[in-house]
């Protein structure tokens, strides 16, 4: 038998690499204060690319990522390294270098790819708000030590462990974070609502642990729409309401407008109280738009699972048990990897013209990384190279 069908003069992981603009990234180092002081050889491309090798290949230690960059040396210079860094290198090099050299490598990829990947969503008919709806949302990573404050008491026995929050802000028809902060797990949820600004006309689904009046009033001076759950014990006037009954004679919601005051603050929203039929308890719903289909409204706060979505894809397949470094930076930066690597993993899962999950594109990129075969062909046609064997044993 011959050269695979799929074969190609770069590994996959050379093929991934080719995603990103080389001089862009390190530009973007050269101008990230701090990120190029007392450095040699290890620049924050190749950094960068180290990282993304042991994320991609699930390496649990730096000791493991050292190995098995020496098990590929023959094929790192096709990664632009001309050498194997010491795991004290790159320990050293995830203390010193600024965890915003990687947020802003993120930022870049996002600005390049964003409109490719709304773009290359599956066609559907779509209704106007789902053009520019956006989700916000926090999960936690539960850290080794007490680096970053925790939530909950101190426990009884033990030391209590740290935790750090990955606030994300997500359009809903990209599919990966817009917007992300990086906080101690004791932050508050709504933070990161009082730093986002959304453009006009957008649409905002969030949980309940971002309600704060004041913000809502100011997403609705600038013409953003909020849809959230309502929280059981928040204080309101009812100004109007209305009772909606199906042909049956069954309640299915009731429409209220309401008015929220505390001091001199005073925020009309629109509350909406949801029925069903093999639910036993109402579902109560809150925004400022008083022009939307109550069905409409209720899809708006259903999407907002697409953020839970994308988290559980992060943590099964990413998951971040193990860290390269037991500073603050150091996790920040594994953060920011894990956060590049899904995003480039996205970007390929699109380019595939076949429905492949996305769990199965992360493991094959993780076992053929260092493989001379073209990833996309092969995810598109797995079967070629048996059809050829079998083809070449009837001959």
């Amino acid at each position: 038998m011959g050269k695979s069908t799929h074969f190609t003069g770069q590994p996959v992981y050379s093929q991934v690499l080719n995603l990103l603009d080389k001089a862009k990234i390190r530009k973007i180092s050269s101008q990230t204060s701090g990120s190029e002081a007392y450095v040699k050889r290890l620049d924050g491309y190749t950094h960068l690319v180290v990282m993304l090798f042991g994320v991609l290949k699930h390496f649990d230690s730096l000791r493991e990522l050292e190995v098995g960059m020496k098990a590929e040396v023959n094929k790192l210079q096709h990664l632009g390294i001309d050498y194997v860094m010491r795991r004290s290198t790159l320990a050293e090099a995830n203390i010193r270098r600024p965890q915003e050299f990687f947020a802003r490598v993120y930022a870049d990829l996002l600005e390049r790819y964003g409109a490719f990947l709304a773009d290359s969503r599956p066609k559907r008919e779509e209704k106007e708000w789902e053009k520019m709806l956006y989700m916000m949302d926090s999960t936690t990573i539960t850290l080794f030590d007490n680096l970053l404050k925790g939530v909950g008491r101190n426990p009884k026995t033990g030391k209590k462990k740290g935790g750090m929050k990955v606030h994300t802000v997500m359009k809903y028809h990209v599919g990966v974070p817009m917007v992300v902060q990086l906080t101690s797990a004791a932050k508050h949820d709504h933070y990161l609502l009082k730093e986002v600004h959304l453009p006009q006309n957008s649409t905002l689904a969030i949980d309940r642990a971002y309600i704060d009046y004041a913000q809502f009033q100011r997403l609705t001076e600038e013409g953003v729409c909020y849809v959230t759950k309502m929280k059981k014990n928040l204080v309101y006037s009812e100004l109007k309401s209305c009772i909606h009954v199906t042909a049956d004679g069954l309640v299915s919601h009731k429409d209220s407008r309401i008015v929220f005051e505390k001091g001199d603050l005073r925020h009309e929203s629109r509350r909406v109280e949801l029925w069903h039929e093999d639910k036993r308890k109402a579902v109560v719903l809150l925004t400022n738009n008083f022009d939307l289909p109550v069905e409409d409204i209720e899809e708006i706060y259903k999407r907002r699972w697409a953020i839970e979505t994308l988290y559980k894809q992060l943590k099964q397949n990413f998951p971040l048990h193990f860290f390269y470094g037991d500073s603050v930076n150091a996790i920040q930066i594994q953060t920011w990897v894990v956060l590049i690597a899904n995003l480039l993993c996205t970007i390929i899962s699109r380019k595939i013209k076949r429905h492949v999950s996305f769990s199965q594109i992360v493991t094959m990129i993780r076992l053929t990384l260092m493989y001379y075969t073209d990833f996309v062909s092969f995810m598109e046609h797995p079967e070629s190279d048996e059809m050829k064997i079998l083809a070449e044993k009837v001959n």
